[in-house]
């Protein structure tokens, strides 16, 4: 994955049904396909603001890469799939998923 900053993004404004849906079985795969399923183990909440996610319900949220807690995911204007996490520092970042990395199935 690879860090980006916000401001060369452009996020939708409201996700569709499907759109949501996409991010959640997205995120249920990359965490391993979880025997609880996703809503147990990351509750997620649809939220539209500046722009539209699927949010952690639970702050700090699922921790990744051992110093890292997912925040939100969402879908670029371009169809790109998003994950915002807290770094060690507690400052957003995004990281945009690449096709490569779906295929592969790589886990946070």
């Amino acid at each position: 994955m690879g860090t980006v900053s916000v401001d060369k993004l452009q996020f939708k404004k409201k996700l569709s049904q499907i759109e949501q849906f996409a991010i959640k079985d997205f995120l249920f795969k990359w965490v391993g396909e979880p025997p609880e399923g996703l809503d147990d183990f990351l509750p997620l909440e649809y939220t539209e603001g500046v722009y539209a996610k699927m949010e952690a319900k639970l702050v700090p949220g699922l921790l990744m890469n051992e110093d890292e807690h997912f925040r939100y995911a969402t879908i670029t204007e371009a169809n790109q799939i998003v994950i915002a996490f807290l770094d060690s520092n507690e400052e957003l970042r995004h990281r945009i998923i690449s096709l490569d990395e779906l295929l592969i199935g790589k886990h946070l």
